[in-house]
């Protein structure tokens, strides 16, 4: 047998281990185990779950990691939405936005994605790489242990690749694990000479077989919004894609509707944003797999409503929640804070927004190794310092996590 460790007891153990994939969860259907532990093996996967003692008993030979404090035990969290390979700032951006200016007069300005992708395409890869490494340090300290990261700033082949190469070699650097999607779709760049479908074709023909030759990404998102790609060109661009073999998400509705049937019409993987989405484009969730990636960060940095994450879970969706983490319209990055006021404004329950955070995010990646503290899963975990777990999110991301582990390993 694999050199075992016990590590434990925890105050409460939050395993999230058996709850419903989609649709709204009462946190009375949430199972907390006093006293418990989990059983990790040498390869970094849990090996059981349970109460301390019955454990020690069950596995008298294990290495015991001791927590002498009373802590809560929960899955460590998922980001499945960022764009945190980035170079400079857009303060500018922000202080107009919190005078008054609209989203696309501040992109009318100068501003606005197109302010972002001439400071990266100016940046090195090498401080693309120190940039996303620190900030998924910063991710990880705050308990996020695999952050999906979106090229999209660069918007030509060479600037996309050296994005994407940044990313791969970041993942090298930082012991949260990095998802990469390739988001050249994110606007028709100022400096192209041609149109939208002859921008798509463009990356269809020259980017995206480097991006699957050099194994850069499995994933391939779009912008579907008036200021980036309308749904003819989109819906073009998403058939293309899937014949390529990568895997979609969609940037949708945030602003107008249109990207969610998109999204779900070509079984994306996610449809994020959201924020536009009536009952219309909500109902036709419940009869698919795509999961509904809901951004309070951006709700937040840009002033507008939240996504109807109430709605989405009472329809019957699987839905996760997300930073939205870039220089722009969510410059915050801090997850838990995000997902607590959406819990808030949104009337989430805390399993609810806890399962948003963790297997349902995971489920939005097609990872199906996280996300849950539960046999044969990863054992990437987090310990708060607190004796109930809903002092977590009651305290509105200001509790952090104590101790972190990635794949068994304490961090």
């Amino acid at each position: 047998m694999d050199e075992m460790k016990i590590i434990g007891p925890f105050k409460q153990l939050t395993a999230l281990a058996d709850l419903p994939l989609r649709g709204a969860i009462a946190d009375e259907q949430l199972e907390v185990i006093a006293k418990g532990a989990v059983v990790v093996n040498s390869d970094g996967l849990i090996e059981a779950v349970g109460e301390f003692e019955t454990l020690r008993t069950s596995y008298p030979t294990a290495k015991l990691e001791e927590i002498e404090e009373p802590m809560v035990l929960m899955p460590g969290f998922i980001d499945c939405h960022t764009h945190i390979a980035f170079g400079g700032s857009r303060a500018r951006d922000y202080a107009m936005r919190v005078a008054g200016k609209t989203y696309l007069e501040i992109a009318k300005a100068g501003g606005g994605i197109w302010d972002t992708v001439t400071q990266t395409r100016s940046a090195t890869e090498e401080e693309l790489i120190k940039n996303t490494v620190s900030r998924a340090a910063k991710h990880l300290r705050e308990g996020v242990t695999t952050i999906e990261v979106k090229s999209g700033y660069g918007l030509n082949v060479d600037d996309e690749i050296k994005i994407l190469n940044a990313i791969h070699s970041a993942n090298q650097l930082t012991k949260a694990d990095l998802i990469s999607t390739c988001l050249a779709a994110h606007m028709k760049p100022k400096d192209f000479d041609g149109g939208q479908k002859e921008y798509l074709n463009y990356l269809l023909d020259e980017l995206l077989p480097l991006v699957k030759e050099q194994k850069l990404s499995e994933r391939i998102d779009i912008f579907v919004e008036d200021s980036a790609f309308d749904t003819v060109h989109a819906d073009y661009f998403l058939s293309k894609v899937a014949q390529l073999g990568f895997d979609i998400a969609v940037h949708a509705d945030q602003f107008s509707t249109g990207g969610s049937a998109l999204a779900l019409k070509h079984k994306a993987r996610s449809a994020d944003h959201l924020e536009a989405s009536t009952e219309k484009e909500i109902e036709p969730f419940v009869s698919s797999d795509t999961v509904a990636v809901v951004l309070p960060g951006a709700s937040v940095g840009l002033g507008m409503n939240f996504a109807p994450a109430r709605k989405l879970l009472d329809a019957g969706a699987c839905m996760a929640i997300a930073s939205d983490w870039n220089p722009g319209s969510a410059p915050m990055g801090s997850l838990l804070v995000q997902a607590s006021i959406l819990g808030a404004f949104e009337k989430l329950s805390m399993t609810e927004t806890l399962a948003g955070l963790t297997y349902r995010a995971a489920h939005a990646l097609n990872l199906k190794d996280r996300g849950k503290i539960k046999k044969g899963y990863l054992a990437d975990m987090q310990a708060f310092p607190c004796e109930d777990y809903r002092e977590i999110l009651y305290h509105q991301g200001q509790l952090k996590p104590q101790i972190i582990w990635k794949t068994g390993t304490r961090i």
